[in-house]
């Protein structure tokens, strides 16, 4: 399942469920078909994701803290983190706020 977040401010984003679950996790909000991150909950948003991406940064073990042990060179190089992972939203919810608009998401 795939979401599509969107926002009148920022282009549009395709999430598969697994990450977008993550964030949805660490910026408080349940993972529902369809939902909002209003212009109040997105400084708290932001915070959350930034607070998340710093302490991936103190992880050594690919900078992320849900990396499995055990992976080979190969995917050690191609492994993608919640850094990588979170700046679409993180970026899209700082221009949202600059411009007052909502940011949504559906399935």
């Amino acid at each position: 399942m795939l979401y599509r977040f969107k926002s009148r401010a920022s282009p549009p984003f395709v999430m598969l469920e697994t990450h977008a679950r993550q964030l949805f996790d660490i910026i408080g909000k349940a993972p529902a078909p369809k939902g909002v991150i209003t212009g109040e909950q997105m400084p708290a948003a932001i915070s959350a994701l930034e607070s998340a991406i710093a302490r991936e940064g103190r992880n050594t073990h690919n900078h992320d803290d849900y990396a499995v042990e055990g992976h080979d060179n190969e995917a050690e190089k191609q492994h993608v983190g919640l850094h990588q992972r979170a700046v679409p939203l993180l970026h899209m919810l700082k221009e949202s706020l600059a411009d007052g608009k909502d940011v949504t998401w559906e399935v």
